[in-house]
């Protein structure tokens, strides 16, 4: 049978339009009108920063924070949401400034830390196991800032800190080679599955590929996604779409190369991805001159485009591919699949 795909996005996918050269162009929404648009925009799953749920994270005791999460569980309830996963949001507090896990700063480093444990806490709270670890600003902007090896070492040893403080609790690595940092220490989803195999509970932690990080690697996001598959440790994926190697642009899904697109949900569809509940994540950011009305349409519309290219990944001749895969005829497999995209023969 045909998987039945299952989608989720954050809330930060709805965004006010800002950016570092300008401001706000959108009024903001509350967390609670956010989740009533995902019903009726066909999504089910939501992704969540810690202080996504808990806001002014680091000014909560740990009772208050619990507490608030509680609230949030509620409302997903309420609309029969689930929460996909939680993710500690480290880049933003001045002590990660020089990274969390990586820091110079053995205090920073505890601070980081202690976060993350408090977002395990808040994942359980509302509802899911999973934590993923964006490693935004474990990086560099000067090679000898740091020592490569020990940064290592040290993503290891907190990683094997948040296995064991819950016994059940998924890590799910997100990479990417740059930004906000020149050089990241997990660049890729093979470095990403590398550190899972060093951490105590390798069964425990995998990874999320996001369209865009791959790009800007300069890979490909469907190897990079068959790749994780090969290792049974792709726990989710982040769609979305990219012009170039420029900054995160974080394009609707298909919107800048329908082929990419296309081999994405192909890979997806053909390892069994979402057979187990998996979640096809996009992490889309709307056009900055969208107006408030439509601030929604990406979302809306990646996941059209999902199900449009899927439709053509299911219709796709595969007596005649493989014939021309034997005869070794890629010009004519090449035209088969372009004409096959723009519904011409």
């Amino acid at each position: 049978m045909a998987t039945k795909y299952r989608f989720s996005f954050g809330p930060w996918n709805i965004s006010e339009g800002a950016d570092p050269f300008g401001p706000e162009v959108r009024s903001p929404y509350s967390l609670e009108e956010k989740f009533d648009m995902y019903g009726p925009l066909g999504f089910e799953g939501v992704q969540f920063h810690d202080d996504d749920v808990v806001e002014d994270i680091d000014d909560h005791s740990p009772q208050q924070a619990l507490e608030r999460a509680r609230i949030v569980k509620k409302m997903l309830d309420d609309r029969g949401l689930t929460a996909e996963f939680v993710a500690p949001r480290l880049w933003f507090d001045p002590r990660t400034v020089d990274g969390g896990f990586t820091s110079n700063s053995a205090e920073d480093r505890q601070y980081a830390l202690d976060r993350c444990l408090r977002a395990v806490d808040i994942a359980r709270e509302v509802g899911t196991p999973n934590m993923v670890m964006w490693l935004a600003r474990e990086g560099t902007y000067i090679r000898e800032s740091k020592n490569a090896r020990l940064a290592i070492d040290r993503l290891r040893d907190g990683m094997n800190k948040m296995l064991e403080y819950d016994s059940e609790i998924n890590i799910w690595i997100e990479p990417k080679p740059n930004e906000p940092v020149d050089s990241a220490c997990i660049p890729t989803i093979g470095h990403a599955l590398a550190l899972a195999y060093l951490t105590n509970d390798p069964s425990r932690v995998s990874g999320l590929i996001e369209t865009a990080h791959s790009l800007l690697a300069g890979l490909d996001p469907s190897d990079d996604m068959a790749f994780a598959l090969a290792h049974d440790k792709l726990a989710s994926v982040h769609l979305n779409d990219q012009g170039g190697l420029k900054f995160d642009q974080d394009k609707c899904f298909g919107s800048f190369n329908l082929r990419s697109a296309f081999n994405q949900i192909r890979v997806l569809e053909e390892n069994g991805y979402g057979e187990r509940g998996e979640f096809v994540g996009l992490d889309v950011k709307v056009m900055r001159t969208q107006k408030q009305e439509g601030s929604t349409d990406h979302l809306l519309g990646s996941r059209k485009n999902f199900e449009r290219i899927l439709e053509k990944v299911r219709s796709l001749d595969r007596t005649l591919e493989a014939e021309l895969i034997a005869n070794r005829d890629y010009e004519a497999l090449d035209q088969y699949i372009l004409a096959h995209l723009m519904g011409t023969s």
